[in-house]
């Protein structure tokens, strides 16, 4: 749901913005990722809370490992590789062969809507290497009129970044979030808390799951929220 372009303006970094690539370092490796504000707006660059959560993920509290895992409204993908490549770390660090990486099973599910697709695929087939691939489905996702798609209750994690701006996708956005979910199902959303609008989304999403805040990033305003279905505070 990000192709609503924000007003251009040095408060949101615009240099940044609107270069045409972005380059991170997590898990041991270089990302480089293509943006491209002009043609798609906020779909296709980079924003603090993907770059937070990755950092958050990286910090190794949560095991991905064996996991599957779906990633809604990615933009740039950067949130998804990151992920990928985590779990060949984490695995490398522990068996030093990266055949075993295929034993696991884990695979991560990394969508947007059509406009964004091809971008998005773009980003992931340059930045994983040829054996992880295979792990990283882009697919599809229009939140509320493409569920069918998508198997009910399967995912062990929800994941999703600066995705809670559009007051009128929020109904729609806790449709999608209550299919995907089971039980056991973790959600992180990470975001900055802009306007009364975001309040209204966290307020709408504690009716429906049991939501805490996980993690502050006071250097980039951003936060880090856990939710999962009934009244449970699991620990990572």
């Amino acid at each position: 749901m990000a192709l609503v372009p924000y007003e251009e303006g040095a408060g949101w970094g615009a240099r940044q913005l609107h270069s045409p690539s972005a380059t991170y370092r997590f898990a041991s490796h270089t990302i480089r990722l293509k943006q491209d504000w002009r043609r798609l707006g906020v779909a296709a660059v980079v924003w603090d809370a993907a770059v937070v959560l990755c950092a958050y993920l990286e910090m190794g509290g949560i095991d991905l490992r064996d996991r599957s895992v779906i990633e809604l409204g990615a933009g740039t993908g950067l949130l998804g590789i990151s992920i990928v490549l985590q779990m060949l770390y984490l695995w490398t660090l522990t068996i030093c062969l990266r055949v075993f990486l295929y034993r696991l099973g884990a695979h991560v599910t990394i969508t947007d809507r059509a406009a964004a697709l091809e971008f998005l695929e773009s980003n992931v087939q340059a930045n994983l290497p040829s054996e992880l691939r295979p792990r990283a489905v882009v697919k599809e996702l229009t939140w509320g009129k493409d569920l069918g798609n998508f198997p009910p209750g399967a995912f062990d994690f929800i994941l999703g970044a600066d995705i809670v701006y559009l007051e009128e996708t929020f109904a729609e956005l806790l449709q999608t979030l209550e299919y995907l979910c089971s039980e056991q199902t973790v959600i992180l959303l990470s975001c900055r808390i802009r306007y009364e609008r975001d309040h209204k989304f966290l307020k709408m999403l504690r009716s429906r799951f049991s939501v805490y805040e996980v993690h502050y990033d006071s250097s980039k305003d951003v936060h880090i929220y856990k939710a999962q279905r009934g009244s449970r505070k699991d620990d990572f």
